[in-house]
């Protein structure tokens, strides 16, 4: 346990001091190059002044969670098949980001290609799970101590979860900092939840690399930002982290334990319907962290509440996955 214990703790680390040693020559080289993040008009008119501050930030947390991992893990089907995911859902996050930066614009990919490609990572992290890592399609609902067999649906089910994830972590992504602190803090439960699962400390190293990369980063994301993550990174902490919540069968507890995620989410569905059936606006914008921007709060107040909330989510999860297990 104690070998197990000093690896994990190596990965994360040498996952930090990568993304902070390799962040600045990368921010001078996105600088350079005028890779920088294009503003939405209908956004907040604070937001303005962030226009042109470097993106593509997610390549340096994506390249300093890989490198530790390949090394030091084990390369089972589970961890693996998480690293897949966030890798492959942050290829799809370059191409919109990149796609944004050539046209000039807020908008990137099509609609139709992020639905394929999302379905394409969805049906292959289902294959991996259940004929490599032998994943069962029993859905635990832990606060009650049940299960439900989805049985055919759980591709569907699997789709749902990479899908509203990946979503959920973008949408949070709108204020410095807020995303990757938000990411950690969710990650940290899963090196809890992985390393109380006998026989799961891969995934353990690949969430502590996670963590780790989001840590080095947030030390140039947290505000004034110095360097965003972009779609390249949000959607690869979306990927890794439904990977996880797959790979672990905990789906339904993912609810709880990203918790600051739906409800981002949430707001944003809310606000829709609200518009397109009374025309009325439930908050002033949405997603609901710009409401409190438009209510005059600063920033920093926004982001640091915001983690607080992840935290007292993530821990609530957490302690309701213990009490399962020993249930």
């Amino acid at each position: 346990m104690g070998s197990i214990s000093g690896r994990i703790l190596i990965a994360g680390t040498s996952s930090l001091l990568m993304c902070v040693f390799l962040s600045p020559k990368f921010i001078e080289f996105v600088r350079r190059r005028e890779f920088g993040q294009n503003i939405r008009e209908e956004g907040p008119q604070g937001h303005q002044t962030k226009a042109g501050t470097p993106t593509l930030g997610g390549i340096v947390i994506i390249i300093a969670f890989a490198v530790p991992f390949l090394i030091l893990s084990k390369r089972e089907w589970r961890s693996m098949a998480v690293f897949g995911a966030a890798f492959a859902c942050a290829l799809l996050g370059f191409a919109d980001d990149y796609t944004k930066i050539a046209k000039r614009r807020s908008l990137g990919l099509r609609a139709r290609t992020k639905l394929i490609v999302t379905i394409a990572i969805s049906v292959g992290l289902w294959w991996v799970a259940t004929h490599k890592a032998h994943v069962t399609s029993e859905i635990r609902l832990r606060f009650i101590d049940a299960t439900i067999d989805v049985g055919p649906l759980f591709p569907v089910l699997i789709y749902f979860v990479v899908a509203g994830t990946t979503s959920g972590v973008n949408l949070t992504d709108g204020l410095d900092g807020l995303a990757a602190g938000c990411a950690a803090i969710v990650l940290l439960g899963y090196i809890g939840i992985t390393f109380v699962v006998t026989g799961y400390h891969d995934l353990t190293l690949l969430a502590a690399c996670l963590v780790g990369a989001c840590i080095g980063f947030l030390w140039f994301n947290s505000f004034p930002a110095s360097i965003f993550m972009g779609d390249t990174g949000s959607l690869a902490l979306g990927g890794a982290i439904a990977g996880l919540a797959v790979m672990t069968n905990t789906e339904v507890l993912l609810i709880l334990l990203g918790g600051i995620f739906v409800l981002e989410a949430l707001s944003v569905v809310v606000q829709v319907v609200s518009f397109q059936l009374f025309r009325k606006r439930v908050f002033l914008m949405a997603p609901i962290h710009h409401h409190f921007e438009l209510r005059a709060w600063s920033e920093t107040k926004i982001i640091l509440r915001f983690w607080i909330m992840a935290a007292a989510f993530c821990a609530v999860g957490f302690t309701v996955y213990q009490l399962s297990i020993r249930g």
